[in-house]
């Protein structure tokens, strides 16, 4: 690996939340912990900073077990049991290990409850990653802007768009991104928004006009096999690196791993830059092992 995770946590760094659904991957392979939220979490841990899980589990043992799972990685985490099931996605894999979901619905995640513990959890974020799949029932879409209201203003809020099926609506995404200043987005989804707002550019022009026109920070752009860009409109940086060629185990977690890296470095510090590549260092590992949350120790 061409990264080194940082074993000591930054003092000045309050959590980094991941918020959203936790579930299980059901794969080809054997049941795996997954959801983007925990996903992000668990690799924002690995650079040594406090990550929690916000989310919600049913009384169940699937759900006992994502809380074992945590406790013996670390991790903070806030699961409140609900009247509902713990969710599940069955997960296969194409040729190219390019994974296919199938998302369980009306589960514990779609759920979850705000509370006074949650609010003051959003209090003291440092920054908290969200997609746009938890939004797809209005219990837990509240939680999340309720969350995004009770964070400190100097925060990093990170919309990670994660479009899924059909939950999403432009409705939600646009209120998520007026509520963002950091949008991570891939390719194909970057096409969906294209259409979805009647846009007429392409490429950086492109970008920068979502940049504008929800007033954010950065823009985090992956696109595969080709490689992946970072715009900033603080700065007017622009960053394009290639995506490294490694044999691909499967890509489940891959993503999130990038936005983990990506958002921890920059809370580091790092530059734009640097941030970048080791984002893109840490997404090539991730592909190189099966499931969402490998080791990095080697």
């Amino acid at each position: 690996m061409n990264f080194t995770p940082v074993e000591d946590t930054t003092s000045n760094i309050m959590f980094v939340v991941g918020l959203g659904e936790v579930l299980w991957d059901c794969l080809p392979s054997g049941r795996q912990l997954g959801g983007a939220p925990a996903n992000f979490a668990y690799h924002v841990s690995q650079f040594g900073l406090p990550a929690c899980v916000v989310s919600a589990i049913g009384n169940d043992s699937l759900g006992q077990e994502i809380v074992d799972i945590f406790e013996s990685k670390q991790i903070n985490f806030n699961l409140p049991k609900v009247k509902y099931p713990t969710g599940t996605v069955q997960v296969t894999l194409d040729d190219k290990g390019i994974p296919n979901y199938n998302i369980c619905e009306n589960v514990a995640w779609d759920n979850i409850p705000f509370s006074s513990q949650l609010k003051e959890i959003a209090e003291n974020a440092s920054a908290v990653c969200f997609g746009s799949l938890a939004q797809r029932n209005e219990v837990s879409r509240k939680t999340i802007l309720s969350f995004l209201n009770a964070m400190p203003k100097d925060s990093k809020k990170v919309f990670d768009i994660n479009l899924r099926q059909n939950y999403y609506s432009k409705q939600i995404i646009s209120e998520s991104l007026s509520m963002s200043n950091i949008f991570k987005i891939n390719d194909e989804e970057l096409n969906v928004l294209k259409d979805m707002f009647n846009y007429s550019c392409d490429g950086e022009t492109l970008c920068r006009r979502i940049m504008d026109d929800f007033d954010l920070e950065m823009l985090v752009l992956t696109c595969g096999t080709d490689g992946s860009y970072v715009y900033s409109s603080i700065t007017n940086e622009s960053s394009f690196l290639p995506t490294p060629k490694v044999k691909v185990a499967d890509t489940v977690g891959a993503g999130d791993s990038f936005t983990a890296a990506f958002v921890a470095s920059v809370l580091k510090g790092k530059s734009l830059a640097d941030a970048h590549r080791i984002a893109v260092d840490v997404s090539a590992y991730v592909c190189t092992q099966n499931g969402a949350m490998p080791s990095y120790k080697q």
